[in-house]
Formats: structure tokens, C-alpha cells, sequence
């Protein structure tokens, strides 16, 4: 039930809907995209674990993330209908690219939305920076940029200040976040089109005898019809292209390809060549390859603290299936 309504996703990029204040002026998620899986071999370094202190191999996610740019800040004020936006100061320059995103409205010079922004300055409660990739800057080969909203961490004071500070710059992924702490990764998944009961919930498959020649792939009784069928009942539908949040994904290097080439030879399956900054986290992640995955701060963080995870090999060669989806 939790994963109901199982239709397709909004939007093919990720909604946040929760941020965690780590206490300090910065911002509190980041961007990029999924590049493919390869293996890592890396000392473990969790003490309950029988192999502590011994070379481990592991499945690993590429992202590449390229620097997203600071358009505008947007601050908000706590009404008993929740947050409401009351006020927002644009960059003075805006990259031409925007524009094959929306029309660039007409507004105010930089002076009169900084002069209204003061004039709220004592209502704010909540401060956003808006935010765009620069694909251009990737293996994609891709040129329309996502633009979204990423909420500033710290006191309302501390984060206004901070966020007109990176105002119209760029922000990279390691001024964010660090290898070897757990972030939330959330993604729209692999879209598989209309699946069966079996395949989408997991229905066991009856009997192959004379009785059941209505079929085997198939729920026996949809239940009570009266007054109407229940809405858990499975049925065939919509398969992937739903959006999910997987918890505690670890960080293992933040690198760039200038220092340290994670290409393999002819480039990566579905993607091309990583161009820009990119992340290795442990495990898998939901999405196909050049789909745009958001990282945050992890909303249920463990309790224990590691340092940052000592590599001694990474494959250059991508693993077959391309991570979960």
C-alpha cells in the first residue's frame, strides 16, 4: 500500500518533498545523472561486519554531476496553510539556455527585488535557492536543463545570506556533499509499460490443469463486488516509471575524469562519456541510464560515523544490467 497509486510518474524528474536542516548555511541537495554500475573493491570498514578490515567487492552507481547553476532565490513565510512564497531575486545574467525551458518573464531590476526582499526580510521562515542543470556540460547530449527548487540550510539569516552569495554562480557537487556520508536518492524508475499481476504484484501462478482454462497468470477472485471491489485487489496496469526514494545510499568518491578516468573503452552502454564531475555510490539506483536522479540529505541518517571509504580497485568495465529500476 505503500507504493499506491502505481500509475505513471508527474513529471520524468523526482519531486522532493522533504529536506533535512544539517544546521548549516548550504544547500541540501544536488543533481545529476545516472551513468551506469560498475564493481569497486574497497576495504570494509563496518565494524559489525565478519569481513572488517578485509577487501570487499561491490556493486556501484556512476552519476555524473555536472555544476548546476543559482538562478534565483526564493524566500517563504510560514502560514497556517503552510509555506507561501513572498519573495525572489533573480540573477542579473540568465543563460540563454533557459529558454528552451520557459519564456524568461519580464520583472523588476535587480535593485527592486532586492528592495522588497528586504522589506520581508523579518516574515521569512524558509529560504529555496532555483536551481538548473548544464547537461551541455555532460556526456548526455542534451541541452534543455531541469530547473528546480532546493531548500538552504541554516537559520533564515544565515541561509538568505548564503544563498544571495552564490546567486547567478555555479555550485559543484563537493561543495555539498563528501565521500563516505549517506544521502537519499530519489528518481523516476525504469517505465516497462502494462505488466500482468504476476509481474506487478507478485501473484502466484495457478495450477496449469483443465479446471483453470481461463488461465494461469491470473488472479482466481477479484473478492467482495459489493458494494464495490476493493481497490487492493491486483490488477494488470501501468509497470516502472513510478517515482521512488531509496534511503542511505553511501557516497564512496566524488572525482572528475581530468584526474581520474572512469570511462571504459568506447564509452558507456546507453550514456557516452562522463565529461564532468561524477559521484560513485555503493549499490544500485533506480532509473535507466541519462535519467536525472536528485540527492539529499538522508532523512533517517545512521548512527554510526565512518570515514571516508578507502578504494583499492575500481572496474573500468560497466556491469551488464545497467542498475535497478
Amino acid at each position: 500500500m505503500a507504493y499506491y497509486p502505481r500509475k505513471r510518474a508527474r513529471s520524468i524528474v523526482a519531486r522532493v518533498r522533504t529536506w533535512v536542516d544539517v544546521g548549516k548555511a548550504k544547500l541540501l541537495g544536488f543533481a545529476g545523472y545516472k551513468v551506469g554500475t560498475l564493481h569497486v573493491v574497497k576495504v570494509e570498514d563496518n565494524p559489525n561486519s565478519p569481513l572488517y578490515g578485509q577487501e570487499v567487492a561491490k556493486v556501484a552507481t556512476v552519476i555524473e554531476a555536472p555544476p548546476i547553476i543559482v538562478l534565483a532565490v526564493r524566500v517563504y513565510e510560514q502560514t497556517p496553510y503552510g509555506l507561501k512564497s513572498i519573495a525572489e531575486v533573480w540573477a542579473k545574467s540568465i543563460p540563454k539556455t533557459l529558454e528552451r525551458v520557459f519564456t524568461i518573464p519580464k520583472k523588476d531590476s535587480f535593485d527592486e527585488q532586492m528592495k522588497k526582499l528586504e522589506e520581508v526580510k523579518s516574515k521569512i521562515a524558509e529560504v529555496r535557492v532555483i536551481a538548473a542543470t548544464q547537461p551541455r556540460k555532460s556526456g548526455i547530449g542534451k541541452k534543455k536543463p531541469e530547473v528546480f527548487e532546493i531548500k538552504v540550510g541554516g537559520k533564515p539569516n544565515e541561509a538568505l545570506e548564503y544563498a544571495l552569495s552564490v546567486l547567478g554562480r555555479e555550485v559543484n557537487v563537493a561543495e555539498v556533499f563528501e565521500p563516505g556520508q549517506y544521502v537519499d536518492v530519489l528518481a523516476v524508475t525504469k517505465g516497462k509499460g502494462f505488466g500482468g499481476v504476476v509481474k506487478r504484484f507478485g501473484v502466484k501462478i495457478l495450477p496449469r490443469w483443465h479446471k483453470h482454462r481461463k488461465g494461469s497468470r491470473r488472479i482466481g477472485t477479484v473478492g467482495p463486488q459489493a458494494p464495490a471491489i476493493m481497490f487492493t485487489t491486483p490488477f494488470a496496469g501501468q509497470l516502472g516509471f513510478h517515482q521512488r526514494t531509496e534511503y542511505n545510499k553511501r557516497i564512496l568518491k566524488i572525482s572528475d575524469p581530468q584526474t581520474e578516468n572512469i570511462n571504459p573503452a568506447g564509452g558507456w552502454p546507453h550514456y557516452g562519456l562522463v565529461k564532468s564531475t561524477y559521484l560513485i555510490v555503493e549499490g544500485t539506483l533506480p532509473g535507466p541510464p541519462k535519467r536525472l536522479v536528485k540527492l539529499r540529505f538522508a532523512v533517517r541518517p545512521r548512527k554510526e560515523k565512518r570515514e571516508s571509504p578507502k578504494l583499492v580497485y575500481i572496474s573500468t568495465q560497466p556491469a551488464g544490467g545497467g542498475g535497478s529500476g
